[in-house]
């Protein structure tokens, strides 16, 4: 079982990067508000059978897509993420908003303060969604949430979407946000974002503040971007990374222009893989593509 072609196949504006989309708001051919009211009215709609999100902040959003649309009408552009709309994995600190870190044990624990992630996103103009539905304490690789319930796969809906991060990534695939933050201690962006058929990015350690993030192992965690291509992923990243005075691990360069690398031509390399191990239980659709 799978959502409709309507749904998933065809190339609409819910679909769009974050690259096709800036530049039509920052040319006022699109409304962050108009933006955030396709995305929300797709999320009442498609969510009760994905389960990707555990809270959705409308109100929240439609007031920053708001103060986002005077901003843009005025010509202050605060970059490529402003009016976009984003979502959070639920073990990430939203200020007044439940991190339930998708356990009945914290189903009633609100932040009082935004993880520097949040404050990074909100200043750079993106509007946040609401929290997605994960593996709980983000120790799993499924996404079956006992609690909360499952997350499925949009693209099979009686399969996994992955984990932990699986509402994140199936919020994406499925169109109901155009980026998400999830974050990856052994896997858990780039499972999920394998499994939903978009990219997922684990920066090298250091690189984005853990600081409002629930910890799993913290010389392991890492906050990392999902999204529908490499140039929104580093879109992302330029964003959230950084140095954290709060977040004692992050490196003093943490930052720079990564969007700056993917304009770059490749040098001349060379890729190499495993003949055996990861080949021997493969289905045939996968082998296939192999």
């Amino acid at each position: 079982m799978r959502l409709s072609n309507t749904t998933m196949d065809a190339p609409t504006l819910e679909f769009s990067t974050v690259e096709e989309l800036a530049p039509l708001l920052a040319k006022k051919k699109i409304s962050p508000v108009e933006l955030v009211q396709l995305y929300l009215s797709r999320i009442e709609h498609l969510n009760p059978t994905i389960n990707a999100f555990l809270t959705v902040t409308a109100a929240l959003a439609l007031q920053d897509a708001r103060r986002s649309e005077r901003e843009l009408l005025r010509g202050h552009h605060r970059g490529l993420l402003h009016g976009i709309p984003i979502v959070l994995k639920d073990n990430i600190y939203m200020r007044g908003v439940p991190a339930t870190v998708g356990s009945a044990i914290l189903r009633d624990f609100v932040p009082a303060e935004d993880a520097t992630v949040v404050r990074r996103l909100r200043r750079a103009g993106a509007v946040l969604l609401g929290k997605t539905n994960l593996h709980e304490f983000a120790y799993g690789i499924t996404s079956e949430n006992p609690h909360f319930g499952a997350v499925r796969n949009p693209w099979a809906l009686e399969r996994i979407s992955g984990g932990s991060s699986g509402g994140s990534a199936a919020a994406v695939a499925a169109g109901l946000c155009v980026a998400a933050v999830g974050t990856d201690t052994g896997g858990s962006v780039r499972v999920p974002s394998s499994l939903c058929g978009v990219v997922g990015l684990k920066p090298s350690f250091g690189r984005i503040s853990v600081h409002g993030v629930v910890p799993l192992a913290p010389s392991f965690d890492h906050v990392g971007a999902i999204a529908r291509s490499t140039h929104d992923t580093a879109a992302m990243l330029n964003v959230l990374a950084g140095r954290d005075p709060l977040d004692l691990t992050t490196i003093s360069k943490a930052g720079g222009d990564f969007l700056a690398g993917l304009r770059k031509t490749p040098r001349k390399m060379r890729l190499g893989y495993p003949r055996e191990h990861f080949w021997a239980q493969l289905d045939p659709e996968v082998r296939k593509l192999c």
